[in-house]
């Protein structure tokens, strides 16, 4: 079989990790790092990346993850308002120290402006109102973070705030963090245009994204920074070129620069020596192999679904594919049985298996045609 240089619509479900000495072909000062491939979910480096570390502020993906997903059901919409507590002006207004909105107490705030607030400006204020407002308190609404967080699969994190704000008991690690990104990027494309907003004022005070990549390179379109003195200076960011798009998290630099250099120099490290082929397609015809005792003396083997891969790209040409079955196979055989598998051998990668299907019906033969195939047998052997 040959690799086919080419990029489709399907995706291959499950991640795969490079081999260790690839991961480590880059060197970063960063703490804990990910590069995912969007379309994939292949990680192309990775160091430390499953530990359970502070996020601080990028775990206001997951608040605003929620708030997405009301709005998607429809129980939400951007022109609800909510209304601004004392306890959220307290722990997360300008008085705290921390990043803010500037919110006022009483104040009746559109759900729109709040995220904006909380993706932008990144302000704890908005997301306690948020928290607040759509599950009674924000101790509440760190159960149902971390209800959400099991439901979509992450499975190193722990949620104790909306915020961010340092907590022994708020964890996530890059992958997660990752993951995350990723299922906003997919299930909310009418309203992930918002982080890659740079600006928004609110009460006439007009702060800037925070995040480097939004002004140094071509592509980025999100997602979230984070710092705190115990996580240091992180972020989490997507590039799009052309078909691809890359995510990254990092934590642990020691400045903005540092961040912003780190960041840029894993990014074009992806972009430069990956690349993502089209492997296998959906239907398509590997092999046809023997039927015993069924009507029709032999079935196709089609693959069971679209498989993209991102590879190395002075390895692409490497990729070894093999079928493999058993033969013959006994009938009755209903299309779509799973009837054997295509390996696939990538190097410095582990194999991948992709299922191949009965691509069609085939009835057994009644006892008179069973009767004439064993005579067959007996007298030429397997055909």
């Amino acid at each position: 079989m040959t690799l086919k240089n080419k990029l489709s619509c399907g995706v291959f479900a499950g991640l795969l990790m490079l081999a260790t000495g690839q991961a480590q072909a880059l060197e970063t000062t960063a703490r804990n790092v990910i590069l995912m491939d969007y379309d994939t979910g292949q990680i192309l480096f990775a160091k430390d990346h499953q530990k359970m570390v502070p996020p601080a502020s990028m775990s206001k993906l997951m608040t605003v993850y929620i708030i997405f997903s009301k709005l998607k059901d429809g129980s939400l919409s951007l022109d609800d308002t909510f209304t601004v507590s004392e306890n959220a002006w307290r722990k997360g207004g300008a008085a705290s120290g921390g990043s803010t909105m500037f919110l006022n107490i009483g104040e009746n705030v559109r759900v729109e402006d709040l995220i904006k607030g909380i993706i932008i400006q990144s302000g704890n204020d908005a997301c306690i109102v948020a928290a607040e407002n759509l599950a009674g308190s924000e101790e509440d609404f760190a159960v149902l973070m971390n209800k959400v967080a099991r439901k979509i699969g992450l499975k190193n994190s722990s949620f104790a705030n909306s915020t961010g704000l340092p907590d022994p008991n708020h964890r996530m690690s890059v992958e997660d963090l990752a993951l995350l990104a990723r299922h906003i990027i997919k299930e909310f494309p009418g309203y992930y245009y918002l982080f890659s907003q740079k600006t928004f004022t609110h009460n006439n005070i007009t702060q800037g994204n925070r995040n480097p990549l939004l002004y140094s390179m071509p592509g980025a379109d999100g997602l979230k920074t984070g710092h705190t003195e115990e996580a240091g200076f992180s972020l989490t960011a997507s590039v799009k070129r052309g078909d691809r798009r890359l995510i990254e998290v990092m934590t642990g630099t020691k400045s903005n620069k540092e961040r912003s250099e780190e960041s840029g120099k894993i990014m074009n490290y992806g972009f430069r020596e990956f690349d993502n082929y089209d492997v296998l397609e959906q239907g398509q015809k590997v092999a046809d192999i023997p039927v015993w005792f069924g009507e029709q003396k032999e079935i196709g083997l089609v693959v069971a679904e679209n498989l993209k891969l991102t590879l190395k790209k002075n390895k692409a040409a490497n990729v070894k594919m093999t079928a493999v079955y058993d033969k013959p196979v006994k009938a009755p055989i209903k299309k779509g049985d799973k009837l054997g598998g295509v390996k696939i051998e990538i190097p410095g990668q582990p194999d991948v298996e992709v299922p191949l299907l009965a691509d069609r019906d085939v009835a057994k033969l009644g006892l008179f045609g069973k009767i004439s195939e064993n005579l067959k047998y007996l007298i030429f052997g397997e055909n």
